[in-house]
């Protein structure tokens, strides 16, 4: 079980009320082994799922079916375009093949996934969005 918690002069306090009911859980006078790591920032987190929502906004008709309308399909093809990937040897391919790396929390660190949030917007202006400013982009994403 994951508790995210906020440190305080008073101790340990848990940050959200799914924490608050988790702790709730744990019996009181029991050890229990904590593993201590500041988590990335959950509303970045959040802002990269809009941008993808957003970019799948902007795409044709046509750019959907391409991804078989499928908008995880097109989060991972802009994640490998961007360079976050790794090889695999597919034996049914007989070949290399690019497989997205994860975007979870306890994969990456906060500095990596800035990176990757700036390579992907990078690829999506480069690739799909020629007649779109990042002016308007960025407008349009903040409704997401």
């Amino acid at each position: 079980m994951d508790i995210f918690l906020v440190n305080t002069t008073s101790g340990f306090i848990p940050a959200y009320d799914s924490d608050y009911d988790n702790k709730k859980k744990l019996k009181i006078g029991d050890i229990y082994k904590a593993s201590i790591k500041k988590p990335r920032n959950y509303e970045f987190h959040k802002k990269y799922f809009a941008l993808i929502n957003c970019a799948w906004h902007y795409l044709t008709e046509k750019e959907c079916i391409f991804f078989k309308e499928n908008i995880e399909s097109f989060r991972k093809t802009i994640e490998i375009q961007a360079g976050h990937f790794d090889l695999i040897y597919s034996i049914k391919r007989k070949e290399w093949v690019e497989e997205p790396k994860s975007v979870a929390f306890d994969k990456m660190d906060e500095f990596e996934f800035k990176e990757l949030y700036d390579s992907v917007k990078d690829v999506l202006f480069l690739l799909f969005f020629k007649n779109v400013t990042r002016t308007e982009f960025e407008k349009n994403l903040k409704n997401f």
